[in-house]
């Protein structure tokens, strides 16, 4: 059966209403600068988690205090004003009872009525400015439509596109910040609670419980953009606070400052537990059915569980990361619950709760039936964090016409195009891209394969084990994102190649050497291997977008998956390729991200 997508919006367990836009339609208003002149004084942001940048609670600034919004008499009008407000072209749905969860501070309108042609919310007709008999956990949020309008200026908008990575619990992790449209961390130096607090008030939680040094979520990998920051705790945003402008010599990723910031009790670990495990980390996944006076537990059928499913549920009881999501638990005891109550389990790995993930609803359909094949997990409260070094891939990237009879090995891996199969072999050759990559481990745990030593494959050919069967992906995509090229690569030999200089070796391939990529080294592929390139024999000439995914599948659990994809632009004029732009999959703003996809290989700077 197909998955269907049951919303459960709030931590607090309460329903969004979506109202669709194609019934109560969507007013097109001018946009003109000049006419935006009734919103002067007033600021606006959306915040609250967990959200896209595209949506959240919608707050106001008004006479220096930000205040929020009731969701009495709110409506999809006022949703289009609103967004309007806040830089977007329309709305496309709203949420009540605080989705995004509680703000604080004033609430500044109630009963907000708008006809949705409005320029500015100060033309709706409400109960006045502060005039409010609600509380925050009727406060109202917008959805916005993912699209700018032309030439808004964003002056009376504040906006964080501050995040926190790498981080075991919602309201936690690594500070980084945006500047130029791309992100940086934030040196540790005077880093204290007041400058966490403006942090976590600026994502919409409350104040700071705790302001780390030390990498201790993780280091970051690019630019460091902040240091000896110096808040007040009172700051609208972290870059108002007095700081200093960073240099190379000022500081290292080992000093990235991270936050854990005070949440809303959600209760949502009260609906999930474990049991039949060796410890409280591990254990067939059992949750929490049903209403009031009909509560009852059940387990959730092991089809697809992997490790985004697994992440969500360990993040759900507060047990940090998941180590592996388990298929089949028939080495657990399952106590007297043997009813499975949930399947078809599809998670993105965001969620705070499974519930929140795609499920079949009421229609339960499972391939393998018994307690044997229900869903377990095995938390950690680490895990690894796998980056590829985008300078590298773009310094070393040149073509290679290479010929048939020195193939052999890499036809048997299926590294070559399908069309290599008809080719006239030994004669003639393939057209290859080829590069090197650098992977860094830049987590809190060992980098892992996922089976162990008695399950790698022998390959005789190349004459080494594969502990994985996709380490990396390697595609060459149209603008509009279709793939023309694709290659992947087994992990040949997972090891330490080199380290930082505090951190020792730990892992060799060498005489059937344990595998893997300890915290703080790198493993390096070098352009002279084999399978370390793209076929390109097919590919026409014209401007494409150069992408490597690491651990594409999710195989091996890692902090942070939105870090594993590298883009790059590139030209091709059917003789030579020009690569450039290369960068981290996250590394850029939404709206740089859309300029690099919108316009590939434009920049012809840098001939390979």
């Amino acid at each position: 059966m197909r998955p269907v997508r049951v919303w459960q919006w709030s931590p607090r367990g309460l329903l969004l209403c979506l109202l669709c836009s194609l019934c109560l339609g969507s007013p097109s208003p001018s946009t003109d600068p000049e006419k935006r002149a009734g919103s002067q004084g007033l600021r606006f942001r959306l915040a609250g988690f967990p959200r896209k940048p595209y949506e959240g609670r919608v707050e106001i600034q008004r006479a220096g205090e930000w205040g929020t919004i009731c969701d009495d008499d709110f409506t999809l009008q006022a949703a289009h004003v609103l967004c309007r407000e806040l830089g977007f072209t329309e709305a496309t749905g709203w949420t009540h009872s605080a989705k995004y969860g509680p703000g604080t501070g004033r609430i500044w309108l109630d009963n907000l009525s708008c006809r949705g042609t409005e320029q500015s919310v100060t033309e709706c007709a409400s109960r006045g400015w502060g005039n409010s008999d609600c509380t925050h956990d009727e406060d109202a949020g917008v959805i916005c439509k993912d699209q700018r309008l032309p030439g808004f200026s964003d002056s009376n908008v504040i906006e964080g596109r501050v995040r926190l990575k790498g981080g075991a619990h919602p309201g936690e992790g690594r500070v980084e910040v945006l500047k130029a449209s791309t992100w940086g961390t934030v040196c540790d130096r005077k880093w204290d609670l007041q400058a966490a607090s403006v942090v976590c008030r600026e994502l919409g939680f409350g104040s700071a419980r705790e302001a780390l040094s030390g990498a201790r979520m993780g280091q970051g990998m690019g630019a460091i953009h902040l240091s000896e920051v110096r808040c007040s705790g009172q700051e609208l945003s972290l870059w108002k606070c007095p700081h200093k402008n960073i240099t190379a010599e000022d500081c290292s990723h080992s000093q990235d400052a991270g936050v854990r910031c005070n949440l809303p009790y959600t209760g949502v670990e009260t609906r999930i537990r474990l049991s039949g495990g060796r410890s409280q980390h591990e254990g067939r996944v059992e949750v929490q059915i049903g209403g009031p006076g009909s509560l009852r537990w059940g387990l959730i059928c092991g089809d697809d569980w992997g490790t985004l499913e697994a992440m969500v549920a360990c993040r759900q009881l507060g047990l940090g990361y998941a180590n592996h999501g388990l298929q089949e638990t028939w080495y657990w005891d399952s106590g007297n619950i043997t009813e499975v109550v949930m399947s078809g389990v599809r998670c993105t790995g965001t969620e705070l709760s499974l519930d929140q993930c795609a499920h079949h609803g009421t229609h339960l359909t499972c391939k393998r039936t018994g307690t044997r094949f229900t869903a377990g997990v095995i938390c950690s409260e680490t895990a690894s964090d796998l980056l590829l070094h985008s300078a590298l891939v773009q310094e070393t990237a040149y073509i290679e016409d290479r010929p048939l009879h020195m193939l052999y090995c890499a036809a048997e891996e299926n590294c070559l195009a399908s069309s290599a199969r008809s080719a006239n072999w030994p004669y003639g050759h393939r057209r290859l891209l080829r590069f090197s990559s650098q992977i860094h481990n830049l987590g809190r745990a060992d980098f892992r394969p996922k089976a162990g030593r008695h399950s790698w494959v022998w390959h005789e050919c190349h004459g080494h084990y594969h502990s994985m069967d996709i380490f990396t992906h390697y595609d060459i995509l149209t603008p509009n994102g279709t793939k023309v090229a694709e290659g992947h690569k087994a992990s040949f030999c997972l090891e330490d190649t080199e380290c930082q200089e505090d951190v020792s070796k730990r892992y060799e391939c060498a005489n059937f050497g344990e595998q893997g990529i300890t915290v703080g080294c790198w493993d390096l592929y070098r352009h002279d291997i084999d399978c370390q390139w793209i076929d390109i024999t097919d590919v026409k000439p014209g401007n494409y977008i150069l992408q490597v995914v690491i651990n594409p599948n999710f195989e091996v659990a890692e902090s942070d998956f939105t870090n594993n994809a590298m883009k790059c632009n590139c030209k091709y004029d059917g003789h030579r390729i020009w690569v450039h732009n290369c960068h981290i999959g996250d590394a850029f703003s939404e709206e740089a991200n859309r300029r690099f996809e919108r316009y590939p290989g434009q920049n012809t700077n840098q001939i390979i």
